[in-house]
């Protein structure tokens, strides 16, 4: 007869043997929960280049998109986008071959994820007919795509009834062949995430619905910092200003060194300017790929934009003309040397729309310094300024429409006293008009693909910038010199 001693010892070492068996399984199954869910595989470019235009900047992993939900989302809800042509209707960039439109970044991070990179905003495009070929432009002002319509297009997709797992899943699988693990995950977990996710971005972006529309090619840059309860947290319920801004070019960064940045110079470190450019767009200070944005700082230094596409035509006596013109009148403010030049000149001298300025405040400037304290990449920079800055003209033909708020189509425009520039045009029409100095604005064509732009509402006006100071006094054959001259920057 067995003793109750070894009875008592064979118990013992059979729920060792399953204790054991449930610490494997239980591993194994967490391991496998994070092989699935939060592996992240490294991304390889072959040039900085092409990182700065498909590359991660930190934001897959709370901002990001399941890549094949975003893949298929135009395709199930084209109803909720602004014209045919899935997301070129959202004015998109899309280089053939690639996986994702310039800007967007696919990172898998247990599964592939898609987020937006700085390039979604900073590469220009411009067409010189409309049959022309498209040319793209790293580093340049977005002339096409529209954030706020993309923003606007996810948050209706995720209030769709169909959006249903049954519904999504249908149409991932015509366009690629997912494991039975993935389906499940997809139809239980990721799918319904998802919906939520961009049900609660749509809830956090609520306050645009009631502040005039961004159209295409410009952006309000630092409310939505000022209005995330993970950022700066204040309340857009209490907070009723407009930041609606024209997208600037980030080339040529090396002429700016020591220069006021940004349209009000709210921070003269470029440093600061690419991280928390990269935390706007969704990185947040745990995912922040400090040493690969050095890498991109490095690259915006020497980056140049492309030659004025119509040189061929130039008039070069003209533009010797042009030149001395620009000299007398334009250099103190815009030269590389000019004494004013990427300094902030203040708002009522020159006079433009005080919207931008007055959305960025001292209280925004002192929590984003503070809010990266604890990091070795510190903020300390932001500040609080009474003006706007007065930039190179490096590029100049390539960042129409004109002003900080994009508010003025050509150049030829600019020179013109503020009561005779257009009212109402059409922006988001990348097809180049030579003689004028700024894309086509009005006509069948720009009415088709642009975005009604009208200068009365809040934001958008068209004035300042006028008078002696700014050219808009000289002659006409003076005005014609000087265009043709800034056609050579």
């Amino acid at each position: 007869m067995a003793s109750r001693h070894g009875d008592t010892s064979g118990t013992k070492r059979r729920w060792l043997a399953w204790l054991f068996l449930l610490l494997v399984a239980g591993g194994g199954i967490a391991a496998l929960g994070w092989y699935q869910l939060f592996r992240e595989e490294p991304q390889h470019f072959d040039s900085v280049e092409a990182y700065y235009l498909y590359g991660s900047i930190g934001a897959e992993q709370e901002e990001g998109i399941p890549y094949w939900i975003w893949r298929v989302l135009p395709e199930v809800f084209p109803q909720h986008l602004p014209g045919e042509g899935g997301y070129a209707a959202l004015g998109m960039l899309w280089e053939e071959g690639e996986a994702t439109p310039v800007g967007f970044s696919k990172k898998t991070i247990g599964f592939p994820r898609i987020a937006i990179n700085c390039a979604a905003c900073h590469t220009a495009s411009y067409r010189t007919a409309e049959d022309a070929e498209r040319q793209i432009v790293p580093t340049g002002p977005q002339q096409t795509f529209d954030p706020q319509a993309y923003l606007r297009f996810l948050g209706d997709a995720a209030d769709d009834p169909d959006f249903t797992a049954a519904n999504l899943l249908a149409a991932i699988e015509e366009q690629t062949e997912l494991s039975w693990l993935d389906r499940l995950l997809y139809r239980f977990l990721i799918i319904p995430r998802t919906r939520d996710g961009l049900q609660e971005q749509a809830a956090r972006f609520a306050w645009t619905e009631e502040r005039p529309r961004w159209g295409p090619g410009r952006i309000d840059p630092f409310n939505p910092v000022k209005f995330h309860p993970d950022l700066l947290a204040l309340d857009p319920a209490e907070d009723d200003t407009i930041g609606n801004s024209d997208i600037m070019p980030l080339w040529a960064m090396d002429e700016q060194e020591g220069f006021a940045l940004h349209w009000d110079g709210l921070n003269d470190s470029l440093t600061e300017v690419v991280l928390s450019g990269a935390i706007g767009d969704g990185a947040r200070p745990a995912t922040l790929p400090v040493d690969a944005l050095a890498e991109l700082e490095a690259y915006l230094l020497t980056k140049r934009p492309p030659p004025y596409p119509f040189l061929y035509a130039l008039d070069a006596d003209l533009a010797a003309e042009g030149e001395a013109v620009f000299q007398r009148t334009c250099a103190g403010c815009h030269g590389l040397e000019g004494a004013r030049t990427g300094t902030v000149i203040p708002q009522p001298e020159v006079g433009t729309d005080p919207h931008r300025l007055a959305m960025w405040t001292a209280e925004a400037a002192e929590r984003y310094n503070a809010y990266a304290e604890d990091y070795p990449w510190d903020f300390n920079a932001f500040v609080k300024t009474d003006g706007y800055v007065a930039k190179p003209l490096t590029g100049i033909w390539l960042r129409a429409p004109y002003l900080h708020n994009g508010s003025v189509p050509t150049l030829e425009d600019l020179l013109r006293p503020a009561d005779e520039r257009p009212e109402r045009f059409y922006r988001g029409y990348d097809v180049y008009h030579p003689e004028r100095m700024g894309f086509i604005h009005e006509g069948e064509a720009a009415e088709r693909e642009g975005f009604h732009y009208d200068t009365a509402e809040p934001g958008n006006s068209n004035q300042g910038h006028e008078g002696a100071t700014f050219g808009t006094e000289l002659d006409e054959q003076e005005k014609a010199a000087l265009i043709e001259y800034l056609k050579t920057l």
